[in-house]
């Protein structure tokens, strides 16, 4: 099995001095379906300068082919996040989860299924359902076939990689779609605050994964920031530096209110 060189996890330990109350505060960033710690390096890198431990985990199947992405679940997906939700939790006095596309839907999992360990979210384009009628025959086709076009590299800025697999592997896509279901059944357990990014334009995931999100959640503190100049992995084009400051913003505001 060989790892892309670009699709190497991250991590860094806090750095408490730069932090109010020199305390320890750790983020987990999660890459999307079909990408890879890529995604999510400028954003982990400009968190860790600011002296957040940060951990961006290489989900299994990921990184490597799209075919070895075949062999693997959304439950395989899930426990690579919370083994790195364990780590993060051990190690500060704080966490808080982010997530790009596929991504944000297994932060929504874990702040719903460990409420006590997250202190908050920041979800870009988060993916929790789909209204595309293309989906529709995955569940056959993937015995047919084993995998689709790529759905990768929705950018808007020109010139512009996240080493996406060229191809969607059908097997791991049906799991991705299974998983959605009960995610969404347990979205009420949410109670974290959330910050939420979402490309006006985004050719991946539809609106309905926002709309859902939005009217489900428990969480008293919710806000919704449309982006304007960016595709789905917006953690990567135009408004990436946005992101950056406002989810610096989110984490400041939340883990004063928390102290």
């Amino acid at each position: 099995m060989t790892i892309h060189p670009q699709a190497s996890p991250y991590s860094t330990a806090a750095r408490p001095e730069l932090l109010p109350g020199n305390r320890r505060i750790g983020v987990l960033l999660s890459h999307g379906f079909t990408g890879s710690p890529f995604s999510m390096r400028p954003w982990a890198e400009f968190l860790a300068r600011e002296g957040y431990a940060v951990e961006v985990p290489r989900l299994p199947g990921h990184g490597t082919s799209w075919q070895d992405m075949n062999t693997t679940t959304y439950d395989d997906w899930y426990g690579e996040v919370s083994r790195t939700l364990d780590k993060l939790v051990a190690e500060n006095d704080q966490v808080f989860v982010a997530g790009l596309s596929m991504g944000g839907g297994l932060a929504l999992r874990l702040a719903a299924e460990r409420p006590g360990d997250v202190a908050g979210l920041l979800l870009v384009n988060p993916a929790v359902n789909s209204g595309s009628l293309k989906l529709l025959p995955v569940p056959f086709l993937k015995h047919l076939v084993p995998g689709m076009p790529t759905i990768g590299n929705d950018i808007k800025k020109p010139s512009i990689d996240e080493y996406a697999y060229p191809k969607v592997p059908l097997k791991a896509l049906h799991s991705m779609m299974r998983g959605w279901k009960p995610l969404r059944r347990d979205l009420h357990k949410v109670t974290a605050p959330i910050l939420m990014f979402r490309s006006t334009i985004d050719h991946v995931v539809d609106p309905s994964s926002g709309r859902i999100i939005l009217a489900s959640v428990s969480s008293k503190d919710v806000t919704e920031r449309l982006l304007e100049n960016s595709f789905h992995v917006a953690t990567l084009d135009y408004d990436a530096q946005a992101i950056f400051e406002e989810s610096l913003k989110f984490l400041q505001t939340v883990g004063e209110k928390q102290d």
